[in-house]
This record gives structure tokens, sequence and C-alpha cells, in this order.
């Protein structure tokens, strides 16, 4: 099967072994070096979405790929922040721990707790089979210290 990289934003991307997942382009930083500023994606993927993929979006995208080689792991990371979609990304998350053996990432700023404050995320987030949570220590460019 071949995957046509340019032809549309991608919600399912991939680097090496890593399979990447982008479902959002909102973000609640303002980064001033951020990707999303000078580019419209990485490598041949566009990652400047024109709309937010559902949970069933994104998983009929996996079930494209998944198969094509040995991932060493599925990751939330793309052009926004990935808890603004926080239901897709517990969906996607059960779909893929459910159905492969992959671990799975979320890259994020950490600041869903100020998206969600009503919500146990990070139980919900255990619970639905996230492994690993990296949280960056950016900041809004506008935020001074």
């Amino acid at each position: 099967m071949t995957i046509d990289r340019n032809s549309n934003p991608s919600t399912v991307y991939w680097l090496d072994n890593t399979l990447y997942l982008n479902i959002t382009n909102r973000c609640t930083n303002d980064c001033c070096f951020c990707l999303r500023r000078f580019r419209r994606g990485i490598d041949k993927f566009t990652l400047k979405l024109e709309s937010e993929p559902s949970s069933a979006d994104v998983i009929s995208e996996l079930q494209k790929v998944v198969h094509l080689k040995p991932w060493s792991e599925a990751v939330f990371c793309g052009f926004g922040e990935p808890t603004v979609q926080l239901d897709t990304l517990l969906e996607v998350t059960k779909w893929i721990r459910a159905n492969t053996r992959l671990p799975v990432r979320l890259d994020t700023n950490g600041q869903v707790a100020l998206l969600f404050p009503e919500r146990e995320v990070a139980a919900e987030l255990k619970v639905a089979g996230v492994t690993t949570v990296s949280v960056s220590l950016n900041a809004d460019s506008k935020t001074s210290v």
C-alpha cells in the first residue's frame, strides 16, 4: 500500500520507527519558536489541519499504517496541544492499547488542568493506557517572569 504524504493534512505521520498522532492545531501557548509558525509540516507530511479529526478519523488513518512496520511507539504530538482534544486522545489511546502492543506517549505543555479543571485527567490518561507523559517546559512567548 502506498501512502501519499503530500495530498492531505496528516493526522497520522511517522519519523523513523515512531508513529505520531496530530489531532489538533490549537494550543494554549503561543511560543515564538513553534514550528507551526514557520512550516506547514514535518518531513514530507503536511500537519496544518483543515479541521480537527474525530477519534474515528484518527483510528481509520491508524488502521492504514499500523501494520506497515514494527513501530516503537505511538506519540500524540503534532502542530497543537493534544490535550485540547482530550476525548479524542483518550478514545484513540484505548483503541491503540486494545489493538496493538504499542506504548503510547503524550507530548504536552502540561496545561490540561486549566482546560478541564473538573476532570481527573491524569487518572483518565492512565486508565486509557497512556504509558508515558513528556511535559514541555516551554511557555507562551508573551509570558514574563
